[in-house]
C-alpha cells in the first residue's frame, strides 16, 4: 500500500513537473497572438483624423482625361519577387498575401467578389464573408470561439503565383497635374487539380486598395537581394511603382481584353506597346513647348549674319532695275571728288556775246 502511494507520489510530481515545463511555450504564445491582435486593431481602428492625415491619393471624380488600365503581376520576376517572398512567415516578416489574407479572417479587411467579367465592384452586396473564402478555395481551418484560425503551412501564399492589379491615369485640371496610382489589387491562386499537371488560375478576390492603403504602410518589406534592410513598406511599393506587369485589358466601350480581339501573342504584345506608347505620348504631350532653331554649325550661322547685308545689297540691285557697274562707277566718283563745305557759295559763269 505504502508503494502504491509512494508511486502516485512520483507521478503526480513529474505531471506537475512537465505542465510546469509546457505552460511557458503556452503562454508565450499566447502573449504574442495577442499582441499581434493588438497591432492589428492599433493599426485598423485608426482614428478619423488620423485616416484624414493619411497621404492617400485619391483620383478626383471630376477630371478631363483618365485612363484606366489593368495589369499582370508576375511574381517571378524579380521586381515582383518582394510580394511573394518569404513564402512562409519569418518573425515580423510576411508576404503581401499572408499580411492580408489575416486580416481578411479577422473581419479587419473586405474582400469583394472577383466577378466574371473581371471589373470590380466595392458595394456591400459584393463582400466576401471570410468563411465563404476557405470554403470556396478549400483551405483546411479550425473555428475557435467564433474565430477561424489557420495555420502557417495552410495558408495558400505558396500558390499565389501572380496579382491582377488596377491603375487609374488621369490628368487633373484643378492642380494641372498628371497622375497615376492603383486603385485595386486581385490576388491570383494557381493550382494543379487533381489527376492532372495543368495549372488553373483562380482570381480570388478585390481589395479596394483606399481601404488598405493604411494597412499596407504599416508593414515594411525588403526590395533588394543586396540590402536586406526593409527600407519601404508595401504601399510604397505600389505608391512608387516599383512593380513589373503586362497590360491585359483596359477598359473600353466593347468591355473586351485584349485576348478577345487580338489574334494571337505577336498582336497582343504589340497592342501592350501601343497602349504603353499612348499614355507615354499623352504625358510628354500636355506641357511641350516649341524648340528653338539651333544652327547645325555656329560658324555658319555667323557667316549667314555678315553676308545678310551684302545678299540685301544684290537684292536691291535687282529689284529696281540698276546696273551694278554704273553704280560701282558712281559711288567710285563720289569717293574721289573733294567734298563742298555747307557754306561754299556756288559761282557762276556767263559768256557774253561780242
Amino acid at each position: 500500500m505504502k508503494y502504491i502511494s509512494k508511486l502516485i507520489v512520483v507521478i503526480a510530481i513529474s505531471l506537475l513537473g512537465q505542465y510546469a515545463v509546457a505552460q511557458p511555450p503556452a503562454r508565450e504564445r499566447e502573449k504574442a497572438k495577442k499582441e499581434q491582435k493588438r497591432a492589428t486593431a492599433a493599426i485598423v481602428n485608426m482614428s478619423e483624423r488620423a485616416k484624414n492625415q493619411f497621404p492617400t491619393l485619391v483620383v478626383p471624380q471630376e477630371v478631363v482625361w483618365k485612363r484606366d488600365i489593368y495589369r499582370s503581376l508576375d511574381l517571378k520576376k524579380e521586381k515582383n519577387a518582394s510580394l511573394y517572398y518569404p513564402v512562409e512567415p519569418m518573425g515580423q516578416s510576411v508576404n503581401l498575401f499572408t499580411y492580408i489574407f489575416r486580416l481578411i479572417l479577422e473581419g479587419s479587411v473586405n474582400a469583394y467578389t472577383y466577378n466574371l467579367d473581371g471589373y470590380e465592384s466595392f458595394t456591400e452586396e459584393n463582400k466576401i464573408a471570410p468563411k465563404d473564402l476557405l470554403d470556396n478555395y478549400r483551405i483546411y481551418y479550425e473555428e475557435k470561439d467564433g474565430e477561424y484560425v489557420v495555420g502557417k503551412s495552410d495558408i495558400p501564399s505558396s500558390e499565389v503565383l501572380s496579382y491582377y492589379i488596377k491603375e487609374s491615369y488621369y490628368y487633373d485640371q484643378r492642380t494641372a497635374t498628371y497622375n497615376q496610382r492603383v486603385t485595386a489589387i486581385c490576388p491570383v491562386l494557381h493550382r494543379a487539380e487533381e489527376f492532372t499537371t495543368e495549372v488553373t488560375k483562380y482570381p480570388m478576390f478585390w481589395l479596394n486598395y483606399d481601404e488598405i492603403a493604411q494597412i499596407l504602410a504599416q508593414q515594411p518589406i525588403v526590395t533588394s537581394s543586396y540590402n536586406n534592410v526593409s527600407t519601404m513598406t508595401i504601399d510604397d511599393y505600389f505608391t512608387k511603382n516599383c512593380y513589373d506587369g503586362e497590360i491585359y485589358k483596359t477598359v473600353n466601350l466593347r468591355n473586351l481584353a485584349l485576348n478577345q480581339y487580338c489574334k494571337d501573342t505577336t498582336a497582343i504584345k504589340k497592342e501592350q506597346e501601343n497602349i504603353e506608347k499612348q499614355l507615354t505620348t499623352f504625358r510628354s504631350n500636355l506641357w511641350e513647348t516649341p524648340k528653338p532653331v539651333v544652327a547645325a554649325d555656329s560658324t555658319i550661322a555667323a557667316n549667314d549674319s555678315i553676308a545678310a547685308p551684302v545678299k540685301e545689297e544684290k537684292k536691291r540691285f535687282t529689284l529696281f532695275g540698276g546696273n551694278k557697274k554704273e553704280d560701282t562707277k558712281k559711288e567710285k566718283a563720289k569717293k574721289s571728288s573733294p567734298k563742298r563745305s555747307a557754306g561754299t557759295a556756288r559761282l557762276s559763269v556767263r559768256r557774253t556775246r561780242r
